[in-house]
């Protein structure tokens, strides 16, 4: 039957190049062991708390991709903010269980951190 039948794999010949598409912001910074800092710090995380805290304790607040490490957060703020943190600590976001409009969902968890910046290092959090 001519429904099923398979089409013939074209040959990719092992001189063409490649073809490359810009992602926009994403391929424009550095990578660092094939690791774009940009998948590495998801989102600043604006919140109550975390906004009392950047003003007295001078702590940023990030969402994180949950494989990063503390070593791979500290170089993206290094080379995504040009500051160094003197302390980054992490902690893991649990998945919650909520009820909308009658309707039973789960609300995704994930991983934050808290980056400590040295007394008079800022970050411009938009």
């Amino acid at each position: 039957m001519a429904l099923f039948s398979k089409k013939p794999k074209e040959k990719v010949k092992k001189d063409s190049p490649k073809s490359v598409s810009p992602e926009g912001p994403v391929a424009s910074i550095e990578t660092m062991g094939g690791t774009s800092f940009a998948h590495i710090l998801l989102q600043p995380r604006i919140t109550e708390k975390a906004s009392l805290k950047a003003e007295s304790n001078n702590v940023y607040v990030f969402e994180v991709s949950p494989r990063a490490s503390k070593s791979d957060i500290r170089q993206a703020v290094k080379e995504i903010y040009k500051v160094s943190p003197e302390k980054v600590s992490v902690a893991r976001i649990p998945s919650k269980s909520i009820v909308v409009r009658g309707k039973q969902g789960v609300r995704s968890g994930g991983k934050k951190a808290y980056v400590y910046l040295k007394k008079g290092e800022k970050i411009e959090v938009i």
